[in-house]
């Protein structure tokens, strides 16, 4: 006698059909994404940013002349006035500092140095600090003390006053083997070493409370490696204070830089970021070359002031006391 099986009902039967909402899906309907749009002026600093972002990727294709390359520069050329101006000439839109480079497409290659120096620096503060707050909160004890008394002494020094310190030691170490180069990679382990403590302190204030949850002591239980348990486990219930304090401090980074060039220890004068390129205008200033500072200071505070805009949102939207 042979058994007939009963087939599912639709309610019951798998539907091969249907998809899942995926994670595109879920972020448009996130409430991160909702308070976003419900902000227009934050629209707005994202926007502006991009566009800088923009500017400074495809800066090759947009600039009239490469500023970094001494041929295509000629000093018939220099200070001459903006575009709309009586004494403006084409293709100078800008107008030209003293070397005769063009003040658009400088700021165009500026802006690449700039936020190349900040975006690098804040990923290095940003792992050095994760890291040491990990295990300052993980393990506690004498290397959370070890750790947290280092943290104190720097917060006690301005960040500005660290990068100087840092950069004068690496110039007075290496004299004249630095070329622009390596000087980028010396202003992003100033930078770096600057900024590290906030994130330190805060991913150990998170990592000591979520260590004493259940998770953790279950994935001790099974024996997992304490890095897994760190990595996999308690940092990604730390990544929102994470995201705040590293937008903030890309508008920190980028201003950092620029007054390191401002003061003369930052990129060199044949490769300027927009540090170097107020730097270069301040001497002009009274001259009556205004534009040579102005758009370069400009171009910086807009930026500055965008990137801090997202972070402010980016606090708000992520701090769940305001929901």
């Amino acid at each position: 006698m042979s058994e007939t099986v009963a087939e599912p009902n639709a309610e019951e039967r798998p539907s091969h059909g249907t998809t899942h909402p995926g994670l595109f899906a879920r972020l448009i309907d996130s409430d991160l994404v909702h308070s976003f749009r419900r902000s227009r002026l934050t629209m707005l600093a994202a926007l502006v940013t991009l566009l800088f972002f923009l500017l400074a990727i495809f800066a090759p294709l947009l600039a009239v002349q490469n500023p970094f390359d001494p041929a295509q520069l000629q000093l018939m050329n220099s200070r001459i006035a903006p575009l709309w101006t009586a004494d403006g000439q084409s293709p100078f839109l800008l107008g030209t500092d003293e070397q005769g480079r063009d003040v658009f497409s400088a700021i165009l290659y500026g802006l690449r140095i700039s936020l190349a120096v900040g975006v690098l620096g804040v990923i290095f503060s940003g792992v050095l600090g994760i890291l040491l707050g990990l295990i300052a909160g993980y393990f506690g004890g004498a290397v959370d003390s070890l750790i947290m008394r280092i943290a104190d002494v720097q917060l006690s020094f301005p960040a500005i006053l660290i990068a100087l310190l840092i950069n004068g030691v690496v110039k007075s170490v290496l004299g004249n083997k630095l070329d622009a180069a390596s000087m980028l990679g010396v202003l992003v382990l100033a930078i770096g070493l600057s900024f590290w403590v906030q994130y330190a302190r805060t991913v150990r204030g998170s990592v000591m409370v979520e260590k004493n949850k259940d998770y953790v002591a279950a994935a001790q239980l099974i024996g997992l490696p304490a890095a897994v348990i760190m990595l996999r486990h308690v940092l990604p219930n730390t990544t929102g204070p994470i995201f705040v304090i590293a937008t903030i401090n890309l508008a920190l980074a980028v201003i950092t830089e620029a007054t390191l060039s401002f003061l003369g220890s930052g990129m060199p004068e044949t490769m300027p970021s927009l540090g170097t390129l107020i730097r270069i205008g301040n001497n002009y200033l009274f001259a009556g070359e205004w534009w040579i500072v102005t758009f370069p200071g400009v171009a910086l505070a807009v930026l500055i002031l965008s990137i801090n805009l997202l972070g402010d949102w980016l606090r708000d939207a992520l701090n769940p006391k305001l929901r």
